[in-house]
């Protein structure tokens, strides 16, 4: 099978011939029909995140069909359409696990990052952490909701029930989530790098009810703010954008660094907190309203050769909505 291949960070991935992986004990073996390209990707590449295995196959918004099965695999039938996200595997033993919060698992390994990934024609998982998919649903646009779709849902739910919600840096989680809270009735408002017009008109057209700088203050105070671009400085821009009471949700895996702020801007019990990963539960609730409430991925693919040219234009703020490696595509 051919695969993209990260040896070590700040170096292009490698297209590899390789042996197809055989499933083990409660896994499957997935041939992938897509897979979606992720900032977290990208900070693996960029040597912003530790990589805890080299070398490793990224990728971790899969959409596939089933090829194989191992040992005990009963959950999954040959032929049967799964999602595998981020979360690959958790202890199941610790207090976080037991607490129904096993995306705090001390243990937990994570799919494109200890275990390969997506960016290959086949991949294995762990059929627990697997999502059922219905056979009509496409793979390409399905994909970016494993993460984009998924973080951006627990985000949303740790903002509270904001009826005025302001998302910074208008990627694909946050065109995701954009439909999903305008779906529920609230109002929402979208920050982009300064300049980008098009970004501003692309979430216009989605319904927000406001699109400007992360630079600008919106017309009116917010209930909540959820933070998708990993800069710093959006922390305190966030703050002074939310009314008395509101809350400013870091969605992503990295930020740089927050610079400091005076207490005003935090004082009126304003909060600030952050998203790790993801929990089986939060797909389990998101894949079914995502369907419900007809949200659309809006996607740029990408050949799977193409792998490094999708991480520039996502690095370079080129891609519009989410992008997606597609095996077959020539």
């Amino acid at each position: 099978m051919r695969a993209m291949v990260l040896h070590a960070a700040r170096e292009p991935l490698q297209l590899e011939e390789r042996a197809i992986p055989e499933p083990g004990t409660r896994q499957i073996l997935v041939a992938v029909d897509a897979c979606g390209v992720c900032r977290t990707d990208l900070h693996l590449v960029d040597d912003e995140l530790p990589l805890p295995k080299r070398p490793v196959v990224p990728g971790h918004e899969i959409v596939g069909t089933v090829a194989g099965t191992g040992a005990g695999s009963t959950r999954f039938a040959a032929g049967d359409r799964v999602g595998v996200p981020w979360l690959g595997s958790t202890c199941g033993r610790c207090r976080f696990c037991r607490s129904g919060r096993e995306n705090l698992c001390a243990e937990a390994r994570f799919t494109g990052y200890h275990l390969d990934g997506g960016y290959a024609e086949y991949t294995v998982a762990d059929e627990r952490y697997c999502f059922p998919l219905p056979a009509t649903m496409d793979p390409v646009s399905a994909a970016p909701l494993l993460c984009a779709g998924l973080i951006g849902y627990r985000a949303l739910r740790l903002a509270g029930d904001p009826s005025r919600l302001g998302l910074y840096g208008f990627g694909a989680a946050a065109h995701l989530i954009a439909q999903v809270a305008i779906g529920e009735g609230r109002r929402v408002f979208a920050f982009t790098r300064a300049g980008d017009v098009e970004g501003q008109a692309f979430a216009r057209g989605l319904g927000v009810v406001w699109a400007g700088s992360s630079d600008d203050m919106p017309p009116e105070p917010l209930d909540a703010a959820i933070i998708f671009a990993p800069v710093g400085a959006l922390v305190p821009a966030a703050l002074r954008a939310v009314d008395r009471g509101g809350s400013v949700v870091c969605a992503g895996i990295h930020m740089s660094e927050i610079p400091a702020f005076p207490y005003e801007w935090l004082w009126g019990e304003r909060s600030i907190r952050s998203v790790a990963n993801l929990t089986r539960a939060d797909g389990d609730e998101f894949l079914p309203l995502a369907a419900r409430l007809g949200v659309t991925s809006h996607v740029q693919r990408w050949p799977l050769a193409a792998a490094n040219a999708a991480l520039a234009a996502l690095r370079d703020g080129r891609v519009q909505g989410a992008a997606v490696l597609d095996p077959g595509m020539g």
